[in-house]
Order: C-alpha cells, then sequence, then structure tokens
C-alpha cells in the first residue's frame, strides 16, 4: 500500500488556506499548514481596518476544523530543499514531499529615503491598525501609489474622515490599469472626495512632516500612507530555488517550480505567466487561478493524470471607493472589456460580494472556488 504523501503549505493568506483545505480534501494526503499568525487576514479589507472600521475575527484553527488540516503556528526562518524540510522559529523541522509556497507578499519601503522611518503601509493587519491610530490625530494624509491600493486606501479614509485633507500622489496616472470610463469615474469619485490628486509625481523623499518631490516641492502631510512597490519574502532565493529578479518563483504552467519540481507557487510568490509572455501580476483574483492550477496539478499527478496548464487570458478588477461607490471592470487579453463595466452603487455592492466570498463562503467550501477557477485551465 503506498503511503500518502506529505503536503506542507506555507501562508494562511486566501491562497495558502484555500490550497491546504482543497488538497486535505481532493488528495488524500496528509496537509500541515504553516502561519505566522493564528487567525485569518482579511488583507481586501485592510484599508477598511485602516479607517476604523471593526473587521470579522476568523480564527485559522476555525476554518480548518473538520477538513484533516494540520496547523502550525509559527515563523518560517529557512527551506531546506535538499532535506525537504521547514526550519521554524520555535518548532521542530517539518518534513515534506510536497511544498506549496503561498508566503504572500509585503510593501517595499526600502526604494526611497525615509519611508520605513516614516511612511505606514496597509499590507497587513498590524500596519492597518498602525495607520487606524495615527489617523486619530492627522489633520493631512498623504497616499503615494496610484494602483488599486492606493486608490482604495484614499477614498476610504476620506469618506471615512471628510474633514482631514488627504492627497495621492502618484509616479504615471490615477488607474492606469482602467479602461477610459473608469477613469473618469475616479475623477469624479476623488473630486466628490475631495482628494486632491499629483499625477506623475516622483517621490525622493519621505520625511516626519511629508513628502519631498524630485522636482523639489514639499507635500505637508502628517501620515503618509505607502502603497506603491510590493515585494516577497527572501525564503524562497535564500532555499536556492529559482526566481525572477524580483524574487518570486519561476514555475510552469502547472505553477510548479522550474528548478524544484516537489516545489509549487501560488498566488503572489509565484512568477506565473501569460501566454504572451507578461507575468501575472500580484492580487487575490491571479492568486485563486494560480492557486486552481497547482491544486489540480498537485492532484492529477498524485493519480498519474496529466495536469492542465495555467491560460490567463483575461483580468479582473473590482475596487472599493468607499462603502457606497466603486468600479468593477473585466477585460480580455486585448484589453477589451468583456460585460459590463459597473460603477457606483452597483459596483460597491458587487465588490463587498467578492470580498464577503473570499473571505467567508470561498475559504469555507474551496471547491466552490476551484470550480470557477478552473475555466483559466488547458
Amino acid at each position: 500500500m503506498t503511503t500518502p504523501p506529505h503536503i506542507v503549505v506555507l501562508g494562511a493568506g486566501y491562497t495558502g488556506l484555500t490550497a491546504a483545505n482543497l488538497l486535505a480534501k481532493r488528495t488524500g494526503a496528509t496537509v500541515t499548514l504553516v502561519n505566522n499568525r493564528d487567525r485569518f487576514v482579511e488583507r481586501l479589507r485592510n484599508h477598511q481596518l485602516a479607517s476604523g472600521q471593526q473587521l470579522r475575527t476568523l480564527p485559522l484553527r476555525d476554518l480548518v476544523r473538520r477538513t484533516g488540516v494540520r496547523l502550525v503556528v509559527d515563523h518560517v526562518t529557512r527551506i531546506d530543499p535538499e532535506q525537504r524540510r521547514v526550519e521554524l522559529t520555535g518548532g521542530e523541522p517539518i518534513g515534506y514531499d510536497l511544498l506549496v509556497y503561498a508566503a504572500g507578499s509585503h510593501e517595499d519601503l526600502d526604494t526611497v529615503p525615509g519611508a520605513a522611518e516614516h511612511a505606514t503601509a496597509v499590507a497587513t493587519a498590524e500596519e492597518a491598525e498602525r495607520l487606524r491610530g495615527r489617523m486619530r490625530t492627522a489633520s493631512a494624509v498623504a497616499v503615494v501609489g496610484g494602483g488599486l491600493t492606493g486608490i482604495e486606501a484614499a477614498t476610504e479614509l476620506a469618506e471615512t474622515y471628510p474633514d482631514r485633507r488627504v492627497r495621492l500622489t502618484t509616479s504615471g496616472v490615477l488607474g492606469s490599469t482602467l479602461l477610459e470610463r473608469g477613469q473618469e469615474h475616479l475623477y469624479r469619485t476623488f473630486d466628490r472626495l475631495g482628494i486632491e490628486v499629483r499625477e506623475h509625481a516622483q517621490v525622493a523623499k519621505v520625511a516626519a512632516d511629508g513628502l519631498l518631490l524630485e522636482n523639489g516641492e514639499h507635500i505637508d502631510a502628517d501620515v503618509v500612507v505607502w502603497t506603491t512597490g510590493f515585494r516577497v519574502p527572501r525564503l524562497a532565493r535564500e532555499a536556492g530555488l529559482a526566481v525572477a529578479d524580483n524574487g518570486r518563483i519561476l514555475v510552469d504552467g502547472t505553477m510548479r517550480s522550474v528548478s524544484h519540481p516537489e516545489v509549487y507557487a501560488i498566488g503572489d510568490a509565484a512568477s506565473a505567466r501569460k501566454p504572451d509572455g507578461q507575468e501575472v501580476r500580484m492580487g487575490c483574483g491571479p492568486g485563486g487561478f494560480t492557486t486552481a492550477c497547482a491544486v489540480r496539478a498537485i492532484e492529477d499527478r498524485l493519480a498519474g493524470r496529466t495536469p492542465r496548464e495555467l491560460r490567463l487570458e483575461f483580468d479582473g478588477q473590482c475596487i472599493s471607493l468607499g462603502r457606497k461607490d466603486g468600479v468593477v471592470q473585466y477585460t480580455n487579453a486585448d484589453g477589451g472589456l468583456i460585460g459590463p463595466m459597473l460603477t457606483g452603487r452597483t459596483a460597491a455592492m458587487f465588490k463587498e460580494a467578492i470580498v464577503r466570498g473570499a473571505g467567508g463562503v470561498g475559504l469555507r467550501h474551496p471547491t466552490l472556488a476551484l470550480v470557477t477557477a478552473s475555466r483559466s485551465l488547458v
């Protein structure tokens, strides 16, 4: 009788937790989930947490109860691919037959002088809570970054604190990945909320009293919110796994490491590619597709079947603009709109349903997410 493999999943974010539950249910393998905290963080709601809203508490033990997944709460210090084991801060090393790397990403505060000392990010719950505390006494806020995280943070803070002055600076244009109609809605929303926008503005330095731009202009702020640039942990690089220049693990079409076939990478940690060779962006949506691909591939290989590969030919963006407004668009590989573009309250309701599903039904019934995301496999 063949002994079931031991699969270790690193990281219990949206992708890691979903992968662990699915693998335990569908493969018959022994699954161990390692995470550095004992609760699930709804990262998609961190901008709400930063603005002072109360979020639900989701203990990881409740989310893996009756799934067969063994939960280990500890910090991973090293991956030893030769011995196939994971070393921890407090516990004994954990051996594995297969490793699913879902370590996620975090903000990059080292690209601009002063950012690490004076800026606050929203990539983790702890950072969002720190920002919430600083907002109690702030009068002027500068949000750096015109991508999805910056847009959601700026609008949420402006809506919650209408008496604060909120400014957003971006090196490009606001919402550059949106189609024209979506961008126009963003500008109208920012005007309605009183958010000042500085486009094509390069930040040279972050100081205690605000931002210094490369053109010499100073933007005063009591609080600087840093939302531009994310990086991945160095665990994979330090372990000797093949990684891209940005540190994401290089994977084939089934999310398997190109250098270590016993390792799979999903979510922000994986350098997956679209059919045109472009790297799949970081984010919850693409992360769901890579998770489905990896789970299916592991399941197929254990059963002796040829796995299907990821073929991500469309992208979706669901952006909340406070609690009562938003933008939702789905585009194909050529940038054409798939279905209607949603704006306003309808978009806000759609985004809330997506987030609620990802942090609720999707985690407790991950097979539903697997069926949906499997449409991206060929």
